[in-house]
């Protein structure tokens, strides 16, 4: 420690932690987001198989270089279960992926805790919620009516919580309701985008990289997080 006439000088403040692996780990996830939109984009099925896999595991990772809460990494890895198994065609797959997807979103709720929110912003996302299961349960099959309907219920649920850790997590969960929502009206044969599968993964892939960037800022600051 430097002196000074006055004294003891203070101590210079410790610079911000270099990137290391957390920045590696960044890039790896922006990478195979890359490599999974481009191929939706052009069509090459192979490249999608490979990247989403890669997706949430980068992710999850990235998060627990940045000390990430245990609830935040367990919804990770649920979202991975969930992207792996919606990419089988085999019998019950579906559901199995949005039971995944549920518990992911159950241990996004144990991470906003009670967290103040928006009483205007939670009857807005109830009014979105009736009318969009009212909107969608006729043209769902009728074996997939009762669990879209209490999926959307906890989607819903999580997305409004997300605005308690502020607008990075929040603008996430609206984007991860957004993204299933698309997935929904294709299930119900309504008429879609084109390349419907890429603004799918574009929304899904936002949501959960925004989620985790704002639980990170809310819980440590910028210096644990990078935007």
């Amino acid at each position: 420690m430097k002196t000074s006439p006055h004294g003891p000088a203070e101590a210079p403040a410790r610079p911000l932690a270099t990137p290391g692996p957390s920045g590696a780990l960044l890039a790896a996830f922006g990478l195979a987001a890359a490599v999974d939109l481009v191929s939706l984009l052009a069509g090459a099925e192979l490249g999608h198989q490979i990247a989403k896999p890669l997706l949430m595991p980068l992710l999850a990772a990235y998060a627990v270089t940045r000390g990430a809460p245990k609830p935040l990494t367990a919804a990770l890895l649920l979202g991975w279960a969930g992207d792996v198994l919606l990419l089988s065609d085999a019998d019950g797959a579906f559901l199995a992926g949005m039971a995944s997807f549920a518990a992911g979103h159950v241990c996004y709720l144990a991470l906003f805790g009670r967290r103040r929110t928006s009483p205007a912003l939670g009857a807005l996302y109830a009014a979105v919620l009736l009318g969009t299961v009212a909107l969608l349960w006729p043209d769902l099959p009728a074996d997939l009516r009762v669990p879209v309907a209490g999926y959307s219920l906890l989607l819903t649920a999580m997305a409004y919580r997300s605005s308690s850790l502020g607008p990075l997590a929040g603008l996430g969960g609206a984007l991860f309701l957004l993204s299933d929502t698309l997935i929904a009206t294709g299930v119900a044969e309504w008429p879609r985008l084109p390349l419907p599968d890429l603004w799918v993964m574009l929304t899904y892939i936002a949501a959960q990289y925004l989620l985790t960037a704002g639980a990170l800022r809310a819980m440590y600051g910028e210096r644990r997080t990078t935007v």
